[in-house]
C-alpha cells in the first residue's frame, strides 16, 4: 500500500470513529433515537461537525429564529427522528425552548472568536432514548 492509500484509510477510519462517538457518546448510557439517516440526526451531525473543526479560541454561534423570538442555541435534543427541542438563551429574557418538527427548523451557524481568557461555548447535542415498540 502506498502512503497516500494508508493516510486516506486512516482518515476515513478516524472520521467514522468521530461520527460514532457523536452518535453514541452524547450521554452515558443513551443511544440516539434518531436513525442515522433521519433529518434530526443529520442536522445534529452537521452542527457537531462544524464545532469539531473550531480552534480553541473560537465557538460556534448557532441562532434559531421563530416569529419574533431569536435564541442562541445551547442544546439540540432529538426525542424522535422527526422532532427537535432547541434550548437557548433569549437575550436578557433567560432560557427558552422551541419544540418543532425538524423540517421547520432553520439554524444559522457561524464561527466567532472568543474573548481572551474566556471558555468557548459549545452546543450540546443530545439524542433521546429509543422507545420500545408495543407488542402486537
Amino acid at each position: 500500500m502506498s502512503i497516500v492509500a494508508i493516510t486516506k484509510q486512516l482518515a476515513t477510519e478516524a472520521l467514522n470513529n468521530q461520527v460514532m462517538e457523536v452518535m453514541e457518546g452524547l450521554r452515558p448510557g443513551e443511544t440516539p433515537a434518531a436513525e442515522p439517516d433521519s433529518l434530526a440526526a443529520i442536522v445534529m451531525a452537521q452542527v457537531q461537525a462544524m464545532q469539531n473543526v473550531l480552534k480553541d479560541d473560537q465557538e460556534l454561534l448557532v441562532l434559531c429564529t421563530v416569529g419574533p423570538t431569536t435564541l442562541r442555541v445551547l442544546e439540540l435534543y432529538a426525542p424522535s427522528p422527526k422532532l427537535l427541542v432547541i434550548t437557548g438563551a433569549e437575550g436578557e429574557r433567560g432560557i427558552a425552548r422551541i419544540i418543532s418538527p425538524v423540517e421547520a427548523v432553520q439554524l444559522v451557524c457561524r464561527p466567532i472568536a472568543v474573548k481572551p481568557d474566556a471558555k468557548p461555548v459549545r452546543v450540546r447535542i443530545v439524542a433521546g432514548k429509543p422507545t420500545a415498540k408495543a407488542p402486537r
